[in-house]
């Protein structure tokens, strides 16, 4: 049986965090539970003190397909390179140049969100088509691909 699956990311201020990745991804930030109009509003009614109510936060798939992502603040600062790291298919179907091309325009759009550019890989088939390594805005690596 296929499971359902989460993608959970370690950062510094989840609340900033989360709606980079929505954009990015066109994705929105999860809304908070039925009969809130607010997180602060939610979290405040749970009992969780202020200082707290940046602990987590998620974006998920408006369609229901994608994964949902959540983000939880830790105390450590991001040290080496992610083990794991997101593609973001943002050229699927094209080759070679026209690929490259919508690659650099995503990345441009991302750059301009927060992301930063670390490297280009051009194509070498057959194996890769060319991709774009990013970091987000806490230094997370991911590619364009």
């Amino acid at each position: 049986m296929a499971r359902e699956i989460q993608v959970t990311i370690d950062c510094a201020d989840p609340g900033a965090l989360a709606p980079f990745w929505a954009e990015a991804l066109g994705y929105r930030v999860q809304e908070p539970p039925a009969g809130f109009g607010s997180w602060d509003e939610a979290l405040a009614a749970m009992g969780v003190p202020p200082q707290r109510r940046n602990d987590a936060s998620a974006v998920v798939d408006p369609d229901g397909a994608g994964p949902r992502l959540f983000f939880q603040r830790v105390p450590e600062d991001k040290e080496t390179k992610n083990r794991v790291h997101l593609d973001v298919r943002a050229a699927p179907g094209l080759e070679g140049e026209e690929r490259m091309a919508a690659l650099e325009t995503e990345c441009d759009r991302l750059v301009t969100l927060g992301a930063r550019r670390l490297r280009r890989f051009e194509p070498d088939p057959p194996l890769s088509g060319g991709f774009i390594v990013m970091a987000d805005p806490e230094g997370n690596e991911f590619c364009l691909d």
